[in-house]
């Protein structure tokens, strides 16, 4: 089995994604950590030195090997993964997607001052930044076969859907 768990940063896909890897068995694949390994740079650093274009293409390559590499998984996917170069047509036909659909108020209060992600950085308003994005990423995170909406989503609660 494939789960592929996408959704806005910081709505819980790394996190979750570990405990539910544990509680199926299954082997726990972060997106992002598989590009940073392969590409030897940090995602910031990527984007930073050769723009998101660039970063998106390798971040498909990588997501293809690893479509190719794992019979099954718990895929922690990026923020911005489903919305480039039909992943989640992809996705729906490999295995269950879940959209963590955590709401902006609890989204921004998790990125407050956090300097790791790369879009967020030097943003005042980071509440109506989120807004803003998830707005444009909405239809593609709502073509998952699953949603689970709240403010704390739980591995019980992504079990369950599953089973």
């Amino acid at each position: 089995m494939k789960v592929f768990l996408i959704g806005y940063m910081a709505s819980g896909k790394s996190t979750l994604g570990k405990a539910l890897a544990k509680a199926l068995a299954l082997p726990f694949i972060d997106l992002d950590v598989e590009i940073e390994r392969t590409a030897g740079a940090s995602i910031t650093e990527i984007i930073d030195t050769k723009g998101e274009l660039h970063f998106r293409k390798v971040e498909s390559a990588v997501l293809k090997d690893l479509l190719e590499q794992h019979e099954s998984g718990v895929f922690a996917l990026g923020g911005g993964t489903p919305v480039f170069y039909n992943h989640m047509d992809v996705l729906n036909a490999k295995g269950e997607t879940i959209f963590l659909d955590v709401p902006v108020g609890e989204l921004a209060k998790r990125l407050e001052g956090d300097i790791k992600r790369p879009l967020i950085q030097n943003k005042e308003d980071v509440a109506e930044f989120v807004a803003k994005h998830l707005f444009e990423r909405r239809p593609y995170y709502s073509q998952a076969k699953h949603r689970i909406a709240g403010p704390s989503i739980s591995v019980g609660e992504l079990t369950a859907l599953l089973n």
